[in-house]
């Protein structure tokens, strides 16, 4: 018998199992982060692209799961009427420009309330910010001003600021902020086509995460790990006999 051969072909089949579990593991942990935002209004849902890498050596192929890149669902969140004049949301190709500590992220979270100094404020507590990525400032006396599509901030039929709304390129890496906020790896361009993109006054975008199918997801997922953990244990008794009967 060819037992090299065997053991070979078994230790490929363990590395095999051992990167497809890693690429569950990490899908696991964007499906449990999906779950864990349900109620999070204008998160994005995290997906995991899988890619096929091929280990070519003389005489043996070997083709192994490997993690491609996090990206973010497209898929826009239902809008929510919330009455709050100072709630938006966006629909379309854009995203609100927030100020923080760290720098300026973008967020689809429309949360936001006015403070005594007049800053349109999120929920945390960051100004909301211009295309001009400056603090819109809004003068807190008088009626409640209006907010047009395009962002214009209208008060008695006057224009007196006007909301930021960016474009995210869309082959930018993106890392999390607090509250589903992004972080691009590139400056966000201004979006100016109001076609593509626009603000509703007075509603919030609702997370765009399924629950029922993202628990499904889970489930799946951890029912694939075991049954390659299984085969794994199967795969490490079968080169413990190999190693015995060779060492016979």
């Amino acid at each position: 018998r060819n037992y090299p051969r065997a053991r070979a072909d078994m230790q490929s089949n363990l590395y095999i199992s051992l990167s497809a579990q890693l690429a569950l593991l990490k899908r696991m942990e964007g499906v449990a982060q999906n779950v864990a935002n349900v109620s999070t209004p204008g998160y994005r849902a995290e997906r995991i692209s899988f890619q096929e890498y091929l280990s070519r050596q003389p005489g043996l192929t070997t083709s192994f799961v490997q993690s491609g890149q996090t990206y973010l669902s497209s898929q826009a969140g239902a809008l929510e009427k919330t009455g709050n004049p100072y709630d938006i949301a966006v629909n379309g190709d854009a995203w609100l420009g927030i100020s923080t500590p760290q720098g300026i992220a973008y967020t689809r979270d429309g949360r936001f309330s006015l403070s005594p100094q007049g800053e349109l404020l999120s929920v945390q507590g960051f100004p909301l910010i211009d295309i001009g990525d400056s603090p819109i400032q809004i003068d807190t006396g008088g009626r409640v001003p209006s907010i047009g599509k395009d962002g214009s901030i209208s008060r008695d039929g006057r224009t007196i600021a006007t909301i930021g709304l960016f474009r995210i390129p869309p082959d930018a890496q993106l890392r999390r902020g607090e509250n589903g906020s992004v972080v691009p790896d590139r400056p966000a361009e201004p979006q100016i086509d109001f076609n593509a993109a626009s603000i509703s006054q007075g509603y919030i975008e609702r997370s765009n995460v399924e629950p029922v199918k993202e628990m499904t997801h889970l489930i799946t997922i951890q029912r694939n790990f075991d049954a390659i953990s299984n085969a794994v244990s199967e795969i490490e008794d079968g080169l413990s006999s190999a190693i015995r009967t060779l060492g016979a």
